[in-house]
């Protein structure tokens, strides 16, 4: 290879621009290098994957040391030439920018940040994991910081900064690392806003309201998290459940009135006056009477309607044949819409699945468990998600690769809902139309413990279906056909 800085026509892209680099005895441009670079292949001569920059005794494309010529595309560091990133390979990069970043000051790794010094070395693209380092936005500073003990190593030290995504993130990978314990940010952000929210409440009313939503609220919420169980409705459920209390409170205080001393009487007048207001309220009244804080009072329940079920048999049988054989929808969005469409499995669930839900028999039958009971998948579906096992989408740092069948793009997280929910959205399939549409499907054809067992329903719920089955089907049977 022979260096030279006149423009020229070069030799790959046929463009006149400055060229000081032969490749294959032909003038390139940097542009031009950089893609020979970034496109290294199995030298004919030593097998390794290098630059095929020279032509050896055959003519054939090879490497530099099979050729006699100095190794100008290897690494100074190592020596490998399959990861370039400026004058180095990314690997070696990468370990000097991240032991520069998590150095405490007695010089070593900071011990407590090892493991984000190995789960980011281990990341299957250096050049991903340097553009993150090198972003002032995506706060790799506190690392920096944490390694330096300017920051203590805690959740504690996270609610002192500002919040945003690239905060979070930094959170989400420690605590999927295990350096800090594993929280649910949803649930968490409860707290802030709680008390922002009991800060203009007289002190007795928000000193109750702590009360109710730490022991009770905020408790139920972290045990699900740690069964990862937590969904947005059940986060939602908590805040309008502290909203309820904080409004009847209110209510109580203008009538010249106590939650001990309140009668049946006026709880009535008062979800008269608020109608929309008693499931949120029912909450906070079960808790104080179980707490000998308040009388027993009774809030009435509407009786929960039987569903709506509005999307046909054909346009559903059609929804699962375009998934089932559309290989330009994305794979998992046709996994987790399948399992929807004929199973009837809410979206938070399937995001939630794990690989050891998925089986494979020594036949080579697939099945999939939701609950307790083996489901066999037919063809191809069983196919579909054997490929999901092998691809499993692209994981974040520190998201175990065993851990869940959709990985997200957070370190230690599952798939998103929404993620899927849009994009199903996007292709003409309504979620819920298509779920109660299945169940329904479901409990036509089958006893209610085995739709219970199969399926991973309460006793209720399976019930509530297998009446709405059971009716009159004439009444459903034009809607449909249509």
């Amino acid at each position: 290879m022979t260096r030279g800085w006149s423009t020229t026509t070069c030799g790959q892209c046929g463009q006149l621009r400055p060229c000081h680099r032969k490749i294959l005895e032909q003038w390139i441009c940097q542009t031009c290098v950089l893609r020979f670079r970034r496109a290294p292949a199995s030298c004919p001569g030593c097998g390794g994957l290098k630059v095929l920059a020279f032509y050896d005794a055959g003519r054939r494309p090879a490497c530099a040391d099979c050729t006699g010529h100095d190794p100008v595309y290897a690494c100074p560091a190592c020596g490998r030439e399959d990861s370039p990133f400026g004058r180095h390979c990314g690997p070696c990069t990468l370990r000097q920018q991240l032991t520069e970043l998590l150095t405490d000051p007695s010089g070593g790794i900071h011990p407590q940040l090892q493991p984000v010094f190995d789960a980011l070395m281990a990341a299957p693209r250096p050049q991903t994991t340097l553009y993150w380092l090198t972003r002032a936005s995506s706060r790799p500073d506190i690392l920096r910081d944490m390694a330096r003990g300017e920051l203590e190593i805690s959740h504690a030290a996270f609610e002192t900064l500002p919040s945003s995504r690239a905060v979070d993130y930094v959170r989400d990978l420690l605590a999927a690392l295990g350096v800090i314990p594993p929280y649910q940010l949803a649930v968490e952000r409860i707290v802030p806003w709680l008390r922002e929210l009991l800060a203009d409440q007289p002190k007795a009313n928000a000193d109750l309201i702590d009360r109710f939503a730490r022991w009770q609220l905020l408790r139920r919420l972290r045990l699900l998290a740690e069964r990862d169980r937590v969904t947005r409705g059940g986060v939602q459920h908590a805040r309008e459940a502290v909203l309820g209390a904080t409004r009847f409170l209110h209510w109580l205080d203008e009538h010249d009135t106590t939650l001990a001393t309140a009668t049946q009487a006026q709880l009535d007048d008062y979800l008269v006056r608020h109608p929309g207001r008693g499931q949120s309220l029912k909450t906070f009244l079960d808790w104080t009477q179980r707490s000998g804080l308040s009388p027993q009072r009774a809030i009435p329940m509407p009786e929960r309607a039987l569903p709506q079920v509005t999307l046909s048999d054909q346009h559903r049988w059609q929804q699962v044949e375009r998934l089932l054989h559309d290989d330009d929808i994305r794979l998992y969005v046709r996994i987790g819409g399948l399992f929807l469409l004929l199973f009837a499995q809410p979206l938070s669930r399937i995001c939630r699945m794990r690989p050891e839900q998925i089986t494979t028999e020594p036949g080579g039958a697939v099945s999939v468990t939701f609950d307790e009971v083996p489901i066999q998948l037919p063809d191809p579906l069983d196919r579909l998600v054997l490929d999901q096992l092998a691809r499993r989408g692209q994981a974040s740092y520190a998201s175990r690769p065993d851990r869940w069948l959709f990985p997200g793009g957070l370190p230690g997280k599952h798939l998103v809902t929404e993620n899927i929910r849009s994009q199903l959205v996007a292709l003409g399939i309504q979620p819920s139309a298509a779920r109660k549409a299945a169940m329904l499907d479901l409990a036509a054809r089958m006893p209610v413990p085995i739709l219970a067992e199969l399926l991973g329903l309460s006793p209720n719920t399976a019930t509530r279906w297998a009446t709405l089955a059971a009716r009159d089907w004439s009444q459903y049977a034009a809607m449909r056909r249509a």
